[in-house]
C-alpha cells in the first residue's frame, strides 16, 4: 500500500490504450513481422492482375467503406504502399488509380498499436499556450505504447493544468498515423566528434561542416566533401570519413508529420536498424539553452531484439523530430535524463550506465557522454535490486528534485526523491525516506505486475504533477505539494 498517502495523492483520471486506434502499416504477404519467410509479392500481383474493373471497383469501394472511416486518409496509405512496389509493376503505365488504390489495401494491415499496454508517460509544457486561463498551463505527455508482439511505440497526449492543479487530458483522435516525410538527418558537432572518436584526422572534415547549417543531410555534406577534394590538395581519407557518414546515417533522422494531423495523431515508429523491435521509455524535457533557445529533447531507449542503446528525440513543436544515436560509456544503458538547462557551459544528464544506481554524467556537446560519477546507490530495504531516475531533475530554489525508482522484494518498483545541489549536482543534499509511491492493490495486476514508473514530472503552482504507469499496462497521475516534499526529505551529509 501507499506509505505516504499525505505527500502523494493520485488524482485525474487512469489513461489505457485504446484497441480501435489503429494505424495503417505496409503489408508483405509471406514476410510478417513475427514469422519471417519468402515474400510472395509476384504472385499476388499475378492473382491481381486477373481482376476485371468490376471487380477492382466493386472491391475498392467495398474495402473504403468498411475501413474508411478509421483513418484520416485511407487512400492515401492505400497509394503510399502501392508506390513501394511500382518496380515490380509489369504494366506499371497501364495501373488506373483505382487499381493502384486496390492493390495498395492488399499492403495494407491495421495495427493496434495501444492495445496492450499504455504506460511510462512523461509531461511537458506544451510549446503552445495560446488562450490558457491565467494560472493554468498546457501540457504535452508522451506515453509508451505497445501492440501485438511487444512492439513499442512513442504516443502523445495533451491536457490542461488549471490553477489548482486538476488534470483534464484532451480526448485522443480517432485517427493515427506513423505516415511522415522522412529524411536522414546528421548534426555537425555529432559527425566532428564520431570522427575523433574514429582517430580521424578531421581537418578537411572540419572545413566542409563549416559550410553547412547545424543540421544537415548526409548528400549535403557528401556534396561539400567531393568538391573539397576536387579544388583543394588533401591528404584526407575520403572514402573512410564517407563510410563512417553512411553508417552514422543509418541510424540518425528527422520525421516531419503533415501539418493536418493533431500531436495525439503521431506515432513514433521505430525507424532506426537499432530501435526496429521498440522505441521504450521517453523522458522528454523543455531545454532552455544559454542563449535563451528552447528546445525539447528526449532521451529513449532503443531495442533491436536483442540490444538497448540510448537514442535522443529533439523537436521544437511535436511535428517534426530528429532522432540521433548517443554515444559514450555513460549512455550505455537505459534511463538517461537529460537536466533542462547547461551548467557552467556544460550539458548534464542523469545515468545508470551500470545498470544499477544513480549517476551524473557530462557532455561538451549534448550527443557524447563519457564522463559519470555515481551519486546513489540501492541501500534501503524496498530498492535493493537497483535503483534509477523517473525523468529529468526539476528545478526549485532549494535544489534539483529528482524523482526516483527502486526494485524490491518480488521485483516491485516504487518511486522515491533526492535533491541535488543546483550548482554542484553531483552533491546529494536530501533523501526522502522510504518510497514515495507504491503500487496499490489495484495496481498490482498487469501485462508486468507489481510495477510503478514514471518517466518525467512537472512543477505547476507549486505542486509536482507526476503521470505514472503501473503494472506496465495503465498511466494514472499523483500530486504533491513541492515544498511539503522538500521538507520531509532527510538531511545527506556531504562527502
Amino acid at each position: 500500500m501507499d506509505q505516504q498517502p499525505s505527500i502523494m495523492e493520485r488524482c485525474g483520471p487512469t489513461l489505457s490504450g485504446d484497441p480501435h486506434r489503429v494505424l495503417c502499416r505496409i503489408f508483405i504477404p509471406g514476410d510478417e513481422e513475427l514469422v519471417r519467410g519468402t515474400p510472395r509479392v509476384t504472385e499476388l500481383l499475378e492473382r491481381f492482375e486477373k481482376l476485371t474493373d468490376g471487380e477492382v471497383d466493386k472491391t475498392l469501394a467495398e474495402t473504403l467503406d468498411r475501413f474508411s472511416h478509421r483513418h484520416r486518409d485511407l487512400l492515401a496509405d492505400f497509394d503510399h504502399h502501392s508506390a513501394a512496389i511500382t518496380h515490380l509493376l509489369p504494366k506499371r503505365d497501364h495501373y488506373t488509380p483505382q487499381q493502384r488504390q486496390l492493390l495498395g489495401s492488399y499492403l495494407t494491415q491495421e495495427y493496434a498499436f495501444e492495445s496492450t499496454a499504455y504506460f511510462n508517460p512523461s509531461i511537458v509544457a506544451h510549446p503552445d499556450q495560446t488562450g490558457v486561463p491565467p494560472g493554468s498551463l498546457r501540457f504535452v505527455m508522451s506515453v509508451r505504447a505497445v501492440g501485438e508482439g511487444h512492439q513499442s511505440s512513442l504516443v502523445f497526449r495533451t491536457g490542461l493544468l488549471d490553477r489548482d492543479c486538476t488534470i483534464r487530458v484532451d480526448p485522443a483522435s480517432p485517427f493515427a498515423t506513423n505516415r511522415a516525410t522522412r529524411s536522414t538527418i546528421l548534426a555537425g558537432r555529432f559527425v566532428e566528434q564520431a570522427a575523433i572518436e574514429a582517430d580521424m584526422d578531421i581537418a578537411e572534415l572540419q572545413f566542409a561542416l563549416g559550410m553547412l547549417p547545424k543540421k544537415f543531410t548526409l548528400e549535403e555534406l557528401t556534396t561539400n566533401l567531393h568538391q573539397l577534394l576536387r579544388t583543394r590538395e588533401t591528404d584526407m581519407e575520403s572514402a573512410q570519413i564517407i563510410r563512417l557518414l553512411q553508417q552514422l546515417a543509418l541510424n540518425s533522422y528527422e520525421l516531419d508529420f503533415d501539418e493536418s494531423t493533431e500531436v495525439s495523431e503521431r506515432v513514433l515508429w521505430p525507424t532506426a536498424s537499432d530501435e526496429r523491435r521498440g522505441i521504450e521509455d521517453a523522458r522528454f524535457v523543455r531545454f532552455v539553452d544559454d542563449d535563451g533557445d528552447v528546445t525539447y529533447r528526449a532521451t529513449y531507449t532503443g531495442f533491436d531484439g536483442t540490444h538497448v542503446v540510448s537514442r535522443m528525440l529533439e523537436t521544437e513543436e511535436f511535428r517534426t523530430f530528429a532522432s540521433l544515436r548517443m554515444t559514450g560509456g555513460a549512455v550505455n544503458n537505459k534511463g538517461v535524463a537529460f537536466f533542462p538547462r547547461r551548467i557552467d557551459g556544460r550539458f548534464i544528464a542523469l545515468s545508470r550506465w551500470d545498470r544499477q544506481s544513480n549517476s551524473v554524467s557530462y557532455s561538451d556537446d549534448g550527443y557524447h557522454w563519457h564522463e559519470a560519477e555515481t551519486i546513489h546507490a540501492a541501500s534501503d530495504p524496498w530498492e535493493l535490486i537497483h535503483v534509477g531516475n523517473c525523468g529529468s531533475p526539476l528545478e526549485t530554489e532549494h535544489g534539483w528534485l529528482v524523482i526516483t525508482h527502486g526494485a524490491g522484494p518480488m521485483r516491485q518498483y516504487a518511486l522515491g526523491a533526492m535533491l541535488l545541489d543546483l550548482d554542484d549536482p553531483t552533491r546529494v543534499i536530501g533523501a526522502y525516506p522510504g518510497p514515495l509511491l507504491e503500487p496499490t492493490e489495484e495496481e498490482r495486476d498487469g501485462y508486468v505486475p507489481n510495477v510503478v514508473y514514471s518517466c518525467g514530472g512537472l512543477i505547476h503552482n507549486g505542486r509536482l504533477v507526476l503521470p505514472y504507469g503501473f503494472s506496465d499496462c495503465h498511466t494514472g497521475f499523483a500530486t504533491a505539494d513541492v515544498e511539503q516534499l522538500i521538507d520531509a526529505m532527510q538531511p545527506v551529509r556531504s562527502r
